[in-house]
């Protein structure tokens, strides 16, 4: 029996008599014993610069981005302690700001504030959303070489110290998320956000999961983060079930170049072949609707060898209570995937259009599905399911005969990745690697 993660449980399943399954999950690591400890620690030793206690002094402003409910950072742990070493420098309450680094997606509501940050951090201090479509709000950083505009909320750029939270993990279009990233894309404005998940973006072969070397996107948010006075980043990875396993702060570049490094071990897995079905776990809170879920999908598509052959079908468990979700670029994934009649039109069409920020996961979820059909099992939203050219199954057993039907028989190959966000599986036939 398997088992992937499903909302804030777990769904449990069988495969048919007449397939094969493998298991493929991130490597084992051991998590940290006393994660505010090892917060604590890391602050008081950065990577290439002072301390935060050190860097900041009394009248200074301070700004620090957090992620959004979308990231399974400990906020709530981190945050607490940059303030505690902000406060031992002599900053006061009133010169500090926490801005929330939503991207395109919805405002975060004050329960969720109180989740990311706890209730003292919130009743205590000043907290904000990002305002990506507000102009009053942003500062315009001028352009990458390539002519990409940069932008940032401008409680950011105005601050003498700015700082960001995040995770490291693969990511489609960064490589690895986390470092730069929750400033760069969390905290800019749509201009940027619809530049950088454009289709010239997307389309490029260097814009993959788990690549940052000649990656365009990975380029443009570092620039951006620089021009915009990033200078002290404390950040974690996690293993398959959101533990911390590690935990670095200080200078951007130096710190998450160290923790790509521990996360490539971690994440990055062998297999020694494509497979004819998928079944990508993603559990909560990405799995509150299919906007987030689909990743899954598009990461075992997007990984440097596609993980499902052309014509296999990929399986996301994922109960999709928000539908498709309720952010501005969530509503613009649905709407662009509803009027669509086609995938290979439907591509052509934004590649000649362009699209707005949100619908770049049309663009991205239409690629692949004009190789691969996707199977949601479990939505309560299964109407909007079918709308985005994806199919609903209400159990795990109707999704292997839809599989089964769609490729033509039923002696199938099944890769299980319980946590297909965080699992990165590499096709090789080196057998002579880790794992193998």
């Amino acid at each position: 029996m398997y088992s992937v993660p499903f909302g804030k449980g777990h769904l449990k399943f069988d495969l048919p008599p007449t397939m094969r399954g493998t298991l493929v999950e991130s490597r084992p690591s051991k998590p940290l014993v006393d994660v505010k400890k090892a917060v604590e620690e890391v602050l008081e030793h950065p990577i290439n610069t002072k301390p935060l206690a050190e860097l900041a002094s009394p009248g200074n402003n301070v700004c620090i981005i957090f992620t959004d409910m979308t990231r399974n950072s400990p906020d709530h742990i981190l945050v607490p302690a940059i303030l505690a070493q902000l406060e031992s420098a002599g900053v006061r309450d009133e010169d500090i700001t926490l801005l929330c680094g939503i991207g395109m997606h919805r405002p975060s509501s004050k329960e969720e504030k109180v989740i990311k940050l706890g209730k003292a951090v919130v009743d205590r201090y000043r907290v904000l959303d990002n305002e990506p479509q507000k102009s009053a709000s942003l500062v315009q950083l001028g352009s990458t070489d390539n002519g990409m505009p940069l932008s940032v909320h401008k409680t950011a750029y105005e601050a003498d110290l700015l700082i960001a939270t995040g995770i490291v993990e693969p990511h489609q279009y960064a490589g690895y998320s986390g470092g730069r990233k929750t400033l760069a894309i969390g905290a800019a404005g749509e201009s940027t956000i619809a530049y950088t998940h454009g289709p010239k973006m997307v389309d490029h072969p260097g814009t993959r999961l788990g690549r940052i070397e000649g990656n365009p996107f990975h380029e443009a948010i570092t620039l951006s983060a620089k021009r915009a006075g990033l200078r002290f980043i404390i950040n974690v990875i996690l293993d398959d079930h959101n533990r911390p396993v590690s935990v670095m702060a200080g200078e951007p570049d130096a710190t998450f170049a160290a923790l790509v490094k521990v996360a490539k071990q971690l994440y990055e897995v062998p297999i020694l072949q494509q497979y004819d079905v998928a079944v990508a776990g993603v559990g909560f809170p990405k799995d509150v609707n299919i906007y987030q879920a689909s990743r899954a999908a598009s990461y075992l598509f997007f990984a440097p060898t596609p993980v499902v052959r052309e014509g296999g079908v990929i399986i996301v468990p994922a109960p999709t209570p928000e539908g498709a979700g309720d952010g501005v670029g969530e509503q613009r994934f649905l709407e662009t995937m509803r009027q669509a009649t086609d995938m290979s039109s439907l591509l052509s069409e934004l590649r000649s259009i362009g699209y707005p920020p949100g619908a770049q996961r049309a663009f991205v979820m239409a690629k692949v599905l004009e190789k691969n059909p996707v199977i949601i099992v479990g939505s309560s939203t299964p109407d909007v399911v079918r709308q985005v050219h994806m199919i609903p199954a209400v159990d795990m057993e109707e999704a292997f005969n839809i599989a089964a039907e769609r490729i033509g028989r039923k002696d199938l190959e099944v890769l299980i990745v319980p946590h297909g966000l965080q699992t990165l599986p590499i096709v090789t036939k080196d057998t002579r690697i880790q794992g193998v």
